[in-house]
């Protein structure tokens, strides 16, 4: 079990190296999170909702991700209550002291039994603890650290995060406030996220090592420019600018990088949806909440949120509103998920899924939402419904990605869908989604993910640039590529950097050091899958 002394230490790339390392070692892994918060979700083959982070950590392993990796994903709707979801469907909406105080013992049976059915199916478990272990106030309701490293009978990894500094102290705190018995669990400690002089470190090292009686199992350097998404929002900043600089605003070039502005909404969920886009070397990407970030921009795209009717209420109320519709009289918008909603004419809530009543929405497609009890949750690949985009001919139309969302839309007379889809599972199933306006400037569409499909992201860009009459990017990349790499890269670093000899020993197994082209083999014989 990887445990952190808080959160966004490197707990989930940490347990997805680990499930790399050892799906290459040639065992059959999986990662298990019993309880996530997080408004960044993926949909599984079965049409079922877990974190993110742990549908990466399944790619990692080279498995199809399951409910079962997390059984609990807790997704805030404020600052007071969640929305919990329970083996990928909605269980109800709870504040934080009822679920602490009474929920949390109610569930613990369905994550000993998704556990189990894991631990039946592979011979190696990574479990991800969550936070911190030692939130002495929520400690003894805690479901995702010390009390299911002991329903598993994990040995646990300790890792502290050095670029925010007081490494050592954190991670002496954490373990004394630990109880003897959990405290006997972790089997030693690393330090993640180290930049600098390795020889400054050591000292620190060796008495942190006589002082918890523990061995330091391994120092991770800092690894910039990993292609793989961030567990949450406290990794955005990190991610991208939040403001243009005055030479790329007035860049007038016809090579310049295509300028993307993203509503940063206050409940900004499945933002992982333009780690490609923000990639591309053609492209400058912000997430911004000004009038003239968005005046600025070439293309702008309202993302999915979790909380549609609030953002857009807040949007209304700090002018991003009259902002968007008027760029809209002439530049390009895109909409994704609660993002298309908000494009439409009204947003109804009869049941008060998000918020009882209807609001009007920014009125640039002819579209209605009606929020509905249940959520849709499915993976859909399809085509467009015309081969023109931002009036600009496009040459392959197919489309692929995931949805989740419980709104449902109802189109005007006349009113054009932006594609066909039909479920990974169930072919056969064709449906209408999303909606694009007459000229083809303004599209809305379900999919999260859609930019991650290599030939719609360069159509898109193409388009794009060709309707700004900018020159075709020299450059694209191949976006499924760049994660594999990410995922080997990250896996080498962790396992050069850790005394993985150890760590076997603690799952009790035999580890053989790799020889250097060892892995390219695994890759291509697929191991782990």
């Amino acid at each position: 079990m990887v445990l952190g002394t808080g959160s966004h230490v490197g707990k989930s790339l940490m347990t997805t190296a680990l499930c790399r390392i050892f799906a290459q070692h040639g065992y059959r892994v999986a990662p298990f999170k019993s309880q996530n918060m997080s408004l960044n979700s993926a949909a599984t083959i079965e049409g079922l909702e877990i974190g993110r982070a742990q549908a990466l950590q399944a790619e990692a392993a080279g498995v199809a991700a399951s409910v079962h990796m997390n059984p609990i994903l807790i997704k805030p709707s404020g600052d007071h209550s969640s929305q919990v979801v329970v083996r990928g469907k909605i269980w109800g909406r709870v504040t934080a002291a009822d679920y602490h105080r009474r929920r949390i013992e109610e569930l613990l049976p369905v994550v000993r039994e998704s556990y189990d059915s894991l631990a039946f199916e592979y011979q190696v478990i990574i479990l991800e603890g969550a936070g911190s272990p030692a939130e002495i106030n929520l400690k003894q309701h805690d479901i995702a650290n010390m009390r299911m490293a002991e329903m598993a009978e994990a040995s646990c990894l300790l890792v502290g995060d050095i670029d925010r500094g007081g490494v050592f102290a954190s991670l002496l705190g954490t373990l004394e406030l630990l109880e003897p018995d959990e405290r006997q669990r972790v089997r030693g400690f690393a330090i993640n996220k180290f930049r600098g002089d390795a020889n400054l470190l050591e000292p620190g090292i060796r008495m942190m090592e006589e002082r918890v009686q523990k061995p330091c199992v391994g120092v991770v350097p800092h690894l910039s420019s990993l292609m793989l998404e961030e567990e949450d929002s406290l990794g955005l900043p990190a991610t991208t600018q939040t403001q243009w600089t005055p030479a790329q605003a007035s860049n007038s070039s016809t090579d310049r990088a295509l300028r993307v502005s993203v509503i940063a909404l206050p409940s900004f969920s499945n933002f992982t949806d333009f780690d490609s886009l923000s990639a591309e070397p053609s492209v400058s990407l912000l997430f911004c909440r000004t009038a003239e970030a968005i005046k600025q921009a070439d293309v702008v795209i309202l993302p999915g949120s979790k909380q549609t009717v609030d953002d857009l209420l807040w949007m209304k109320r700090s002018g991003l509103e009259i902002a968007i519709k008027q760029y809209a009289q002439t530049g390009l918008v895109a909409g994704i998920c609660g993002g298309m909603q908000m494009l439409g004419k009204t947003i109804s809530d009869p049941t008060g899924m998000e918020r009882n009543g209807s609001v009007a929405g920014l009125g640039l497609l002819p579209i209605h939402t009606i929020m509905q009890t249940e959520k849709v949750t499915r993976n859909a690949k399809g085509q467009l419904a015309a081969a023109v985009l931002f009036g600009q001919s496009v040459a392959n139309s197919g489309v692929s990605g995931y949805e989740i969302h419980i709104g449902h839309t109802e189109y005007e007379a006349g009113a054009k869908h932006f594609s066909t889809l039909s479920s990974e599972t169930d072919p056969s199933g064709i449906s209408r989604d999303g909606c694009i306006c007459a000229d083809t400037r303004v599209f809305g569409t379900y999919l999260h993910g859609i930019f991650d499909e290599d030939s719609f992201r360069h159509q898109f860009l193409g388009a794009a640039r060709g309707f700004h009459k900018l020159s075709s990017p020299r450059k694209m990349n191949l976006w499924k590529q760049l994660r594999e790499d990410s995922l080997n890269r990250l896996a080498r670093e962790v396992e050069s950097s850790l005394d993985m000899k150890t760590v076997f020993d603690w799952v009790g197994l035999p580890y053989k050091v790799p020889l250097e082209d060892t892995y390219p083999q695994l890759r291509s014989a697929g191991v782990g899958r």
